[in-house]
């Protein structure tokens, strides 16, 4: 069977350590999988979805000391709290994997056996230094004089060991994984991170220690037990163990190889991209599909938020405190988390994890954008058509194009894992509608009697609603069946269908609406600040001082300017020929234009608006006289013209191609 005809389509999360409670960033790469799955099963394929934890880790087995508990009880207790997380934010997940589980445990030994009986596997003596809080080895050279693990998030002291133990022969692979690669381009994203791969790659691979002292925990090697299993080695062995491999193989048929491990990027490289296709390739196994790495959320100064710095909200009391600020429904307020992970995400990049950035998306595009257009529709139906939908005489085509459009850009981007991309392509039908709702003045038309045409806007609006709400499925699967029930429909969540989102009068006349009810309640001003406030006390260990509004400014118009000092600022139209993140920034990207044949590095905000492939090859407004400035290291000379939308930059380009470094007066 090839893998075309794979009958399930098969998702990974990575196995979560339980030496701490999740947080915002699992939550992250598990709701991203979880949508994944729900949108393929939107789609009529069979799915599964595997999520779990990592448990035979030394640094669990120092943790569970530290908490006077038995290892085992530990690890019982943190995998059913991950368990509970996964269900109260809606994860439907198909398997959850446990390391200490038999048919991992059983797994792992015969990849071991079978490893060693091919010669992959050898005897020697390691020397060098180990990290325990990481899990990782690391060679003389990589260490300095104060013997601290070499991971800026660590820092921790290394232990020097000296042990007889099994090394992979790793750099027997290095040509079969760069050939790999090289012929299957969706292998390894996005893009940028598979050239981080091949250049470790193409340093040189080490063969790898696999194996450490049995100190009490871990999967023991098969006859040796004074030897249990390196961590690293166990862990991946989890997507495979999940198949059935090798005492179900067909059930391993249907799921082999897998479609797409996820994981943040930090253990993409060496581990996910490197180490584990190795493994597969060593075994005579195919290897997965596609293996995608995310950013981090990240501090004002691009420093990781996790687990070690306590930066990152618990995700179940952050979703309670966006129920309490709100008064939204428990349900919803989950859903509208998972919208803001999604949406607030650069997925491809690192983002800033701004508390007070999340409460006004919510209210941006949940209370004002998404939850509006619904209360204001079903509102003027009840008022004007005793909540019965009627007979719309037309189709406005113009909206139902929109939304063919915003459906069919949402397919693409989520196909390439641009979560806030799909996202905006969903919510630019919704603002579309809310301006249509004003454009049509629904009650001007009641008003005047047009009855005809008041049908029309109310069933557009219906129809527009309902393919938003689809969109919206697969990201807030309990807030799109309200939007749906507040429309007369009785779709839910596991019955939707995603061709529906591509479809126009699926709104039957006649249906009958329940009364309006708001779905997304405002979160009001003060209670935003409040809780800002309230966020950065507890990330900083500081109590926050009461907050003394400061009396109101008028507001005040720039003073004008001359036509001289206008003349000052030489504007130009630029050719973009490149464009990348800038690592450690979530709002910035780093284009070279071309004007008039010279080239300029520039800087510019709009990240979170714009792919980077997207950008080459447009024309844009330089400000081409303005002093350079150093930022993230990189010297940015000029700045691009940007309208400002709510804040978000939306380039001002010319209408037509212009010859680059055409004169903008």
């Amino acid at each position: 069977m090839s893998v075309d005809q794979k009958p399930v389509w098969y998702i990974t999360t990575p196995i979560y350590y339980v030496n701490g409670r999740p947080h915002i960033g699992s939550s992250l790469t598990t709701v991203c999988c979880d949508v994944l799955a729900r949108w393929r099963r939107m789609q009529g394929r069979r799915t599964w979805f595997l999520t779990g934890t990592d448990e035979q880790a030394t640094n669990v087995f120092e943790a569970a000391a530290k908490a006077g508990v038995p290892v085992q009880e530990f690890v019982d207790r943190l995998a059913a709290e991950f368990r509970s997380v996964w269900d109260r934010l809606h994860i439907r997940y198909d398997d959850f994997i446990r390391t200490t589980e038999p048919r991992h445990v059983q797994v792992v030994q015969e990849v071991f056996r079978r490893l060693r009986d091919g010669g992959h596997v050898y005897l020697d003596l390691y020397e060098g230094w180990y990290c325990v809080a990481d899990e990782t080895f690391f060679r003389d050279s990589d260490v300095g004089p104060d013997r601290l693990c070499p991971n800026a998030e660590c820092r921790k002291p290394l232990q020097r060991v000296q042990e007889q133990n099994y090394f992979f022969r790793l750099s027997a692979f290095a040509e079969p994984l760069l050939r790999h690669i090289e012929e299957n381009p969706g292998f390894l994203q996005p893009d940028f991170r598979r050239n981080e791969v091949v250049s470790f790659i193409q340093q040189g691979l080490r063969d790898m220690s696999i194996t450490r002292a049995n100190n009490g925990w871990g999967i023991p090697v098969p006859g040796e037990p004074d030897k249990v299993i390196y961590v690293w080695f166990d862990a991946l062995i989890n997507y495979l163990a999940a198949t059935g491999w090798p005492r179900d193989m067909a059930r391993y048929a249907e799921l082999w190889p897998a479609d797409v491990h996820v994981m943040a990027k930090d253990i993409f490289v060496r581990f996910h991209a490197t180490l584990w296709p190795a493994m597969l390739l060593a075994l005579g196994l195919p290897l997965p599909r596609t293996v995608y790495a995310h950013g981090w959320w990240v501090d004002a100064e691009g420093r990781k938020q996790g687990k070690r710095t306590g930066g990152l909200p618990h995700p179940v009391e952050f979703s309670e405190e966006l129920a309490d600020l709100s008064g939204a429904a428990p349900e919803i307020a989950v859903d509208a988390l998972r919208y803001l992970l999604l949406r607030e995400m650069v997925f491809h990049g690192d983002t800033e994890f701004e508390r007070e950035a999340f409460l006004k998306r919510y209210n941006a595009d949940l209370a004002n954008d998404l939850g509006n257009l619904c209360n204001r529709t079903v509102t003027m139906l009840t008022r004007y058509f005793g909540g019965v939908v009627p007979q719309a005489a037309r189709v406005e085509q113009e909206i139902a194009q929109a939304a063919a459009q915003s459906a069919r850009e949402y397919e693409a981007a989520l196909a390439e894992f641009r979560f806030n991309t799909a996202l905006e392509s969903a919510w630019r039908l919704v603002a579309r509608m809310n301006r249509y709702i004003e454009e049509k003045a629904p009650w001007s038309l009641a008003k005047r009697g047009e009855t005809e045409e008041l049908a029309v806007a109310l069933c557009t609006c219906l129809e527009a609603l309902r393919v938003a709400a689809t969109l919206a499925a697969p990201v807030m699967p309990v807030a799109a069946q309200r939007v749906w029930r507040q429309i007369g429909l009785e779709t839910t969540a596991d019955t939707a269908r995603w061709a529906d989102a591509h479809a126009w009068g699926l709104v039957p006349p006649g249906t009958r609406v329940p009364p309006p009810e708001p779905i997304f309640p405002r979160i009001e001003e003060k209670r935003m600040t409040d809780s800002a406030l309230s966020g950065a006390s507890q990330v900083s260990g500081e109590a926050a001082a009461p907050a003394v509004p400061a009396p109101a400014a008028p507001a005040q118009k720039p003073p004008p300017i001359t036509i001289d000092d206008f003349m000052k600022v030489e504007l130009r139209v630029a050719n973009v020929t490149a464009a990348e993140p800038v690592p450690n920034a979530d709002k910035l990207l780093k284009l070279t234009l071309d004007v008039a044949g010279e080239p300029r590095t520039v800087l510019a905000g709009i990240a979170q608006m714009y792919e980077p492939q997207e950008l080459v090859g447009r024309q844009v407004v330089l400000v081409a006289n303005l002093q350079p400035r150093k930022m993230r290291g990189i010297e940015s000379q000029g700045m691009l013209l940007a309208a400002d939308v709510d804040g978000q930059a939306i380039l001002v380009q010319p209408e037509t191609v212009v010859p680059s470094g055409s004169r903008v007066r």
